[in-house]
């Protein structure tokens, strides 16, 4: 990969903290991250209507959208998986410093990836979601018949199947999408951010 040189660092006339007072509430990530087929993007979904119905400034970054289009030179090897997080984190970072909650849907499945994105921001802005799910009823829904293929042996290193899914150790929020309801996943990740005083 090119590096860039001869490059400075230039610190905006506006800060985040100005923007966060304007908006009237905090901003944070929310990393959504499980395993394919476990509701990550309809709940990161969910939770940004409610927040938009709320006047809160969201956005949503959702993985197959952006390998679309910033991403689309990726594939899925783990050099690429790993390239593909880090873009992201950094993308997060910048809707962050814009005084915004932005909820990303990625299955991001190391453990070091995740971390390497949470040491990207201050402490309190990146919240771990694991959407909790059972490979079993993940395989039930298969939304995408992608495990339907991986089983098949048409794709291959699919996580979950032939290639791992390192669940987080701490994370902010755990939300077992097998027993909850969206709604209900949505009433637990936004008492959080209440809790925490970011709304």
């Amino acid at each position: 990969m090119t590096k860039a040189t001869n490059i400075t660092w230039h610190d905006a006339t506006i800060s985040k903290e100005e923007r966060r007072a304007q908006n009237g509430h905090g901003s944070v990530v929310l990393w959504f991250t499980g395993l394919s087929g476990s509701g990550k993007s309809t709940i990161a979904n969910a939770v940004s209507h409610e927040l938009f119905r709320q006047g809160i400034n969201e956005y949503v970054l959702d993985g197959d959208n952006v390998r679309h289009g910033l991403n689309k030179d990726l594939g899925f090897s783990e050099s690429d998986r790993n390239e593909n997080i880090r873009r992201i984190g950094e993308v997060a970072k910048l809707f962050v410093d814009s005084g915004k909650i932005v909820t990303t849907a990625f299955i991001s499945p190391f453990r070091s990836d995740r971390d390497g994105v949470r040491a990207l921001f201050e402490e309190g802005e990146f919240v771990e979601v694991f959407i909790d799910c059972p490979l079993e009823e993940c395989e039930r829904r298969d939304p995408k018949q992608l495990y339907v293929k991986a089983r098949r042996g048409e794709i291959k290193d699919f996580t979950g199947i032939d290639s791992p899914y390192e669940a987080p150790d701490y994370p902010e929020i755990t939300v077992r999408s097998d027993q909850f309801s969206v709604e209900e996943a949505v009433e637990q990740i936004l008492s959080y951010l209440r809790e925490k005083n970011i709304l």
